[in-house]
């Protein structure tokens, strides 16, 4: 039914993998298919902001989460599952979208957090992909 699931991960938040990863891992293994996780960094392109870093910070932020993400993913996904790691510059929810596109994916996993008011039932990142995908999406509870 699935050949390619995508799941996003926040490096700086245990909280956006802990029990969706575990749940993309059995989907792969159920139905034989392809892992992709994705972290996304922030673009400052050329806003004001941007001016206060220097200069490569953009392409040292991706290589440092680029090495920090196959670290967890070696430490977390077990070697009988085909897994692609992708490092995506830009907003969320955009990015999630845009990657799943681009790689085929039929499935997105995702992990909400507890609700606040401002974001009820969903985190506004899980929510805009949802609303927004071509291809289903599961939210994992936090």
């Amino acid at each position: 039914m699935y050949k390619e699931i995508l799941i996003s991960i926040d490096l700086g938040a245990e909280t956006s993998w802990v029990k969706a990863l575990p749940t993309a891992i059995a989907l792969c293994r159920t139905f034989e298919a392809q892992l992709h996780v994705v972290n996304v960094v922030p673009d400052f392109g050329p806003s004001l902001v941007s001016q206060y870093f220097p200069e490569g910070h953009e392409e040292q932020m991706i290589g440092n989460a680029d090495k920090a993400l196959h670290a967890l993913v070696k430490e977390q996904v077990p070697d009988d599952i085909a897994v692609q790691c992708i490092v995506a510059k830009g907003g969320i929810h955009h990015e999630i979208i845009d990657t799943a596109k681009r790689i085929g994916a039929d499935l997105i996993v995702m992990q909400s957090h507890h609700p606040e008011l401002s974001d009820y039932l969903l985190g506004p990142n899980a929510a805009h992909v949802v609303r927004h995908s071509d291809c289903s999406v599961m939210v994992v509870r936090g």
